[in-house]
């Protein structure tokens, strides 16, 4: 049965096509019938990746092509995303490698492609989006290479084949200018360069966990590729931990096998399938191995790259709190948490000093705004820290060390000068700097992740929106020293009410306005960004006050500028180490830790 069977991964960098490539490779294996309607990159499938455009879990589909069945893991292609992808690779036997013609090998391609060659999987390269204005697939074809060749590359792995393809117009091709008619050829390479799945059939049924879930029919889910012997539905199993330790032992009360779009329950699943099975209770995780009783020592797991950056989480504890969401309390709060980092590899949860705050240690801010946002619509109320980075200590010399990231930013020339500049400031090291056609500059920055929070607005104000900026994990180095935070204090209301929009107008000379008239406001709230670099307290509650004299030409006539209304990617790096975010379901909130200005001071002046 192995024969007839191949897992795949799909592994890209962040918009490079990896979820409309699978969209069109099911439609045109026959997975939808003819009149189905079947949305656009249907692999997005929860609310979160729809709206931002942006693929965040890992998910596995499957399809049949002639007489072979291929199961496809679609990975996410951000780098705050990465313990999705590294954990995945376990599954499958090959990987298809998607590169955009134009913008060529970017840091995740290079990030996901060295852990797959360093297992030993088979590469192949797709250049996709040919039919861009501005490819460049033979300069992208030797980038793709000479990165391979970095990664030191095995010869069989170096002598990776290569296609050409456009995955929104479905076709794929051997050469540049060769046949455009459908995704044949990716699905006949697909069949004959990645080998069927290495298993044991005959040994008793073993299973590595890498995707955990919770059904509100079936309970806990668990999925992964059988890599030794069968099972069968109501079968008796065990869990294992890494350690080989005893977790559980349950039944099998539903097997799940990926057809399409769907999953299907089986009676049996073979070695080497990817399923799904249900019946075991909390106590299994990633990393665990699901197997027969007589089983004793549990599969091998990928170690997963640590946590960089941390942030608080706390109860709501502001005037306003309870109004708005229904779960605020911190036993709510910290199961929810802890329930995400079973989940969750690179995610980490600890309790904090107090029994209403907890430490969740993650990736970056994409990683852990993702998870805020998932909660507040789930109607928790939160307070957010500003990130801060974990520091480690060199064992041999006591030094200091930070976490530093490798950034490649694409700008066009006119830029690159403030962004150079920019860089400088936040203590990055530029690696290199060459032209990448139509007027652009690519750069290379190893920068510590410290100095990058928050960067990511500035650096599109400061290209007009035109520049593309991209960072992974470089490693840890030397502690560079202080850098350079928010230059500018912030406006606070003095008092609760609703703002006017005659005290907002008043109040623009001094500052940036970050709330709209007739906005609920409450002491030590931000409400705007102050022009100079110390924090004011002001008054926007009195209104205007009305008489009944009217001259022509003497009353102001009131016209707001736009207020900046801040996402909550921009509003967790906005704040400083003294403020929090206050997230509900319906608003964020901008505050001081400490509302009342007079302990504030108090504090300040006891250091």
């Amino acid at each position: 049965m192995t024969n007839k069977l191949r897992n795949i991964a799909i592994i890209a960098h962040v918009d490079h096509g990896k979820t409309t490539l699978v969209d069109v490779l099911l439609r045109q294996s026959g997975q939808f019938r003819a009149n189905e309607k079947v949305a656009e990159r249907v692999m997005d499938s929860n609310d979160l990746e729809k709206e931002r455009g942006i693929t965040i879990l890992a998910k596995v589909t499957s399809l049949m092509w002639k007489d072979t069945r291929i199961n496809i893991v679609d990975t996410p292609g951000h780098a705050d995303f990465g313990g999705e992808v590294e954990r995945i690779l376990s599954m499958v036997d090959g990987v298809v490698i998607l590169v955009d013609a134009a913008e060529g090998a970017l840091p995740q391609t290079k990030f996901v492609s060295g852990k797959a060659l360093k297992l030993g999987l088979k590469p192949i390269v797709v250049i996709n989006k040919v039919d861009r204005p501005d490819a460049r697939p033979d300069e992208v074809h030797e980038e793709v290479f000479d990165l391979f060749v970095a990664l030191e590359a095995t010869d069989e792995q170096l002598d990776f084949p290569i296609l050409y393809a456009s995955g929104r117009q479905g076709w794929a091709s051997k050469t540049l200018g060769g046949e455009q008619t459908d995704l044949a050829p990716l699905f006949d390479l697909i069949c004959e360069y990645v080998p069927p799945p290495k298993v044991e059939e005959n040994k008793p049924f073993s299973m590595l966990v890498t995707m955990i879930e919770s059904n509100p029919y079936l309970g806990r889910v668990v999925t992964g590729r059988i890599t030794a012997g069968s099972v069968k539905t109501n079968q008796a199993l065990k869990s294992l931990a890494i350690d080989s330790s005893a977790v559980e032992n349950f039944r099998a009360s539903k097997i799940l096998a990926f057809r399409g779009i769907e999953r299907e329950p089986l009676d049996e699943a073979h070695a080497g399938d990817i399923i799904s099975i249900a019946g075991m209770t909390q106590a299994t995780s990633v990393t665990n191995t699901v197997c027969d009783p007589v089983v004793t020592v549990a599969l091998p797991a990928i170690p997963i790259d640590p946590p960089t950056i941390s942030m608080s989480f706390a109860v709501n504890n502001g005037p306003f709190a309870g109004t708005e969401g229904t779960k605020v309390t911190s036993r709510m709060i910290r199961e929810r948490l802890f329930k995400e980092a079973e989940s969750n590899v690179a995610m980490k949860v600890l309790d904090g000093q107090t029994s209403d705050l907890f430490e969740v240690f993650g990736r970056g801010e994409l990683q852990m705004s993702v998870l805020i946002e998932t909660m507040r619509r789930e109607g928790f109320e939160l307070l957010i820290g500003r990130p801060r980075v974990l520091y480690k200590t060199d064992e041999e010399t006591g030094e200091k060390l930070e976490p530093y990231e490798e950034v490649v930013i694409d700008v066009d020339q006119e830029h690159s000068g403030t962004v150079v500049q920019k860089m400088a400031i936040r203590k990055g090291d530029m690696m290199s700097m060459a032209p990448s056609g139509a007027g652009k500059v690519k750069m290379t920055f190893i920068a510590p992740t410290r100095g990058l929070i928050g960067y990511h607005g500035e650096f599109l104000t400061d290209t007009r929106g035109t520049g593309i900026i991209n960072r992974l994990f470089h490693g840890y180095g030397t502690f560079k020293g202080s850098v350079e935070g928010r230059r500018v204090g912030v406006l606070l209301a003095m008092d609760t009410g609703e703002a006017t929009e005659y005290d907002l107008w008043k109040l623009e000379e001094r500052g940036t306005i970050m709330v709209m008239p007739g906005t609920r406001v409450y002491e030590g709230m931000i409400v705007g960004e102050h022009n100079r670099d110390n924090d004011l307290a002001v008054n926007i509650l009195r209104g205007k006050k009305l008489t009944n004299v009217r001259a022509s030409g003497t009353d102001d006539s009131t016209k707001l500028i736009p207020p900046r209304i801040l996402t909550l990617e921009q509003a967790i790096t906005f704040i400083n180490d003294d403020e929090l975010v206050e997230v509900t379901p319906k608003t964020l909130r901008l505050r001081k830790a400490i509302l009342d200005p007079n302990l504030r001071k108090r504090l300040e002046k006891t250091g």
